[in-house]
């Protein structure tokens, strides 16, 4: 029996040193972390990827080396279903800022929109458009403002997709060069597209200034001087002249 009270022992040791060794372990996280953003290597500089349907992908890059105003473009089309692999490619001025996917025509034809800022001082919008029809690519003329669109236009653009179709919004400004202020009103341009070619109309109208003129108010002006009566007397003085005047 006394045999056993040294074994007992070296056991309460042991796992007397087990259980502090392990209140100093910090518990385990069991909240998975948010995946790291894939960073583009040289000489890429921007990448978005589009899924139109379930094995048609689209990924867009931008890519250029040496420089950062100048570069090209390109659309890598990937249909799993065919095995069919194709790549559409531009020269870029500028930077992309934003890639769409439309159907404007309702052809069941994808197009893809890719937004760039111009290099210009005014850093205007560029719209490189293509319509894919059978895996290939047609380019699309994206118009350009008209006059009477781009009156009080200095750049500044925000376009985004509203039930299939592409809207454009820019702020009004007034003025011209560095003196240039913003009116507080927006330009709305709705973009359609009709046999490959592009439709353009306004939403809704604005002004180039906010503060529109009062109207000016007009009232009559009446003479200080009151009408002099005729008296009674005097009616019958010009009565009896016109009576001499007709005997002579």
């Amino acid at each position: 029996m006394k045999m056993k009270h040294p074994y007992y022992l070296f056991l309460l040791v042991i796992g007397s040193l087990i259980t502090g060794c392990g209140s100093n372990d910090k518990p385990m996280s069991t909240t998975p972390s948010a995946p790291a953003k894939p960073v583009l290597m040289e000489p890429f500089r921007y990448h978005k990827m589009i899924e139109v349907s379930p094995g048609q992908d689209y990924d867009i890059l931008s890519w250029g080396r040496g420089s950062s105003k100048v570069g090209a473009f390109e659309i890598l089309h990937s249909d799993s279903a065919a095995a069919k692999f194709t790549t559409t490619t531009g020269d870029l001025d500028g930077a992309i800022v934003d890639v769409f996917n439309t159907d404007m025509d309702l052809d069941g034809n994808p197009e893809i929109l890719i937004q760039t800022k111009g290099n210009d001082t005014l850093y205007y919008t560029h719209v490189f458009a293509f319509e894919f029809t059978n895996g290939k690519a047609e380019k699309l003329d994206f118009p350009k403002l008209t006059e009477k669109y781009k009156k009080g236009y200095r750049g500044n653009d925000n376009f985004y997709v509203k039930d299939g179709q592409l809207i454009r919004e820019f702020p009004i400004y007034d003025g011209n060069g560095k003196d240039a202020k913003t009116t507080g009103a927006k330009r709305q341009l709705l973009y359609g597209l009709r046999n490959n070619s592009f439709t353009v109309k306004q939403l809704s109208k604005d002004s180039t200034n906010v503060t529109s003129a009062k109207p000016v108010k007009i009232t009559a002006v009446q003479n200080s001087q009151p009408k002099k009566k005729i008296t009674s007397e005097k009616k019958h003085k010009k009565k009896h002249r016109r009576h001499h005047s007709d005997e002579g």
